[in-house]
């Protein structure tokens, strides 16, 4: 299999990073648009894209990493060195993000975004490195049909059987006996990215996995834009389907939740893909090609400056005598004078975007790329 690099893969990562800084940081959490928040259960927004996109992208660029490796010669141990390398740098920055500024071990929250996709690239590799592509399809299969038969049908102590309400469900049990102490701050109960949630987060890598093994296929490259097109139609109905009998809901990742933001990954990487690596149109895609190249240095770098701005305190609300930080301070200042509350805090999320990718082009013209 020949690993050309593809345009269309790196601009699709670029989209995902500005879309997560975008939805990252609004100017105030109470005026944000509803699409770019999080459905508040069972449903969707495009907000909940960002992530299945990011491991989606991750199944893909696993397999077109690995084939340059093994062109070179590298054996599969040699891969799986690199794999487990690659995955504890990610889950490590992860937890450093949890941790900063107070570094309070006793209570830290151990899962993140990063620790997911540290974890998924693990396991997603190890199968890819272990496996055919039939297997791994069986692979998908069986652990979208595992993780519904548990979560529907095993009793929960004290709760019963087949609830999905936020933290009365299989995956918040087992969050709380195993987590206790170590979860998302804003429930405390159970966490979004959990550990049993897991399991079906890296279905979504597969779903990658399978998509770059069709890319390195033999088919044309028109063949391939319309095979994606073909499964992510597919995957949007099937997993609507699916959602009858287990809701699409991000929170838990739902088995139907895989399969429809699966198909939408191959709605958006076919269209990529088509325009930049079939037409050759690739000019208009420069930011999010910018952005897919130092994708980790932009994410854990906004993560972070986002942070410290909540942190720096530059004065005194003289209303209510609490601290005003700097985040607070420039929206007030700057934004929220210029347009209705809504579109003042969009206007800040842009804002902050402009700023991350003005640092990721200046990293582009250095040609400073950042590798793990």
């Amino acid at each position: 299999m020949k690993a050309e690099r593809l345009a269309s893969l790196d601009a699709f990562r670029g989209f995902t990073v500005a879309g997560m800084i975008l939805v990252n940081n609004p100017g105030s959490w109470s005026s944000a648009y509803p699409q770019l928040l999080h459905a508040p259960w069972h449903g969707w927004t495009f907000t909940d894209f960002i992530f299945p996109f990011f491991l989606f992208i991750v199944g893909v660029s696993m397999m077109y990493s690995f084939a340059v490796r093994k062109s070179k010669g590298d054996s599969n141990s040699e891969l799986i060195k690199q794999v487990v390398r690659r995955a504890a740098i990610i889950f490590g920055i992860g937890l450093f993000l949890n941790l900063f500024p107070y570094f309070n071990f006793s209570s830290v929250r151990i899962p993140g975004v990063l620790q997911r996709i540290g974890v998924c690239y693990l396991l997603g590799s190890l199968i890819v490195l272990n496996t055919t592509w039939r297997s791994q399809v069986l692979w998908l299969v069986g652990i979208l049909i595992f993780y519904y038969a548990t979560m529907m049908f095993i009793p929960v102590p004290g709760i019963g059987v087949g609830v999905l309400e936020p933290g009365k469900n299989l995956a918040a049990y087992l969050d709380q006996f195993i987590l206790s102490g170590h979860m998302w701050v804003s429930t405390k109960t159970w966490d979004p990215e959990g550990l049993f949630s897991t399991i079906p987060a890296i279905g979504t890598t597969l779903c990658g996995v399978l998509t770059g093994q069709l890319l390195l296929s033999s088919y044309s490259r028109k063949e391939k834009a319309m095979i994606m097109l073909g499964f992510g139609i597919a995957g949007l109905v099937v997993g609507n389907v699916m959602g009858w009998f287990m809701p699409i809901n991000k929170s838990l990742w739902t088995s139907s939740y895989v399969v429809f933001m699966a198909g939408w990954a191959l709605v958006f990487l076919s269209a990529f893909y088509y325009i930049m690596d079939i037409r050759n149109y690739t000019t208009w895609a420069k930011p999010f090609t910018v952005y897919g190249l130092n994708a980790l240095i932009v994410f854990a770098g906004s993560g972070l400056v986002a942070k410290i701005m909540n942190l720096i305190k530059v004065g005194v609300d003289p209303i209510t005598g609490k601290d005003v930080a700097l985040k607070t301070f420039l929206y007030n200042a700057y934004f929220a004078p210029v347009a209705d509350p809504i579109n003042a805090s969009l206007l800040f999320a842009i804002a902050f975007n402009l700023v991350f990718l003005g640092i990721a082009w200046g990293m582009h013209y250095k040609k400073w790329y950042v590798k793990i």
